[in-house]
């Protein structure tokens, strides 16, 4: 039996570049081929997977806010869902001042007034050459993606316990801004789910560290669902 197809959602102002760059390889060697869809946002992160569901159930996934709406699609559609990949969620619930969600009001504050780059002044490294990259992509529509963003809603912890497919969690022990403890709820509240973990020194130098702690945990978290 082939492994099904694997959509994934870039998080918070970021894009399927990343998504791309994260996945693609460690999705192929475990026999998955990727679809990163070029939404925008999380109502369009919904509309993609809803138009990628063709009758097989999906692996679906992310990063942040994109691992969010995988999730709660997951939810949603458990008969559409094989599993999850949910790498570095922010938060569960409502944002409640979660690091993220206040980072993305004040990214949003700052674009507004006074551009992409005054925004992104001291933001150095991989992190601001990435950011560097995606954000001129949403032109005019990037204060409004990123206070979507800080507004919307992750699973909570009951909806995380009423999802029966297998999910890989990944997380940074070093991000601040996704901290390693909301990734450590989520599992503790999935019936199937495993946690793999990273650090953002290695997602610098090899973005798919991240992709593959992911995958791995996805694969015990399946393996897990087998025995049982």
């Amino acid at each position: 039996m082939s492994p099904p197809p694997a959509v994934l959602l870039p998080g918070t102002a970021s894009d399927e570049v990343f998504v791309a760059r994260v996945f693609a390889r460690p999705l192929a060697e475990a026999g998955y081929s990727l679809a990163a869809p070029a939404s925008r946002g999380v109502r369009e992160h919904f509309a993609a997977l809803d138009a990628a569901w063709a009758g097989t159930p999906l692996l679906v996934g992310g990063v942040s806010m994109g691992a969010h709406v995988a999730a709660l699609w997951a939810v949603r559609h458990p008969a559409r869902c094989a599993g999850v990949l949910a790498a570095l969620p922010a938060w569960h619930g409502e944002a409640d001042g979660a690091p993220a969600a206040l980072t993305a009001l004040a990214s949003a504050d700052a674009v507004e007034s006074a551009g992409v780059e005054a925004a992104l002044a001291g933001v150095d490294g991989w992190l601001g050459d990435e950011l560097r990259r995606a954000w001129p992509r949403y032109g005019t529509r990037l204060a409004a993606a990123l206070r979507e963003a800080a507004g919307s809603r992750a699973p909570t912890r009951a909806e995380l316990g009423g999802l029966a497919v297998p999910v890989g969690v990944a997380a940074c022990t070093d991000d601040p801004i996704h901290p390693v403890e909301i990734a450590r709820t989520w599992v503790g509240a999935l019936p199937r789910g495993a946690l793999r973990t990273t650090t953002l020194a290695a997602l610098g130098a090899d973005r798919e560290s991240l992709g593959r702690a992911a995958l791995a945990a996805y694969a015990e978290a399946l393996s897990r669902t087998r025995r049982a």
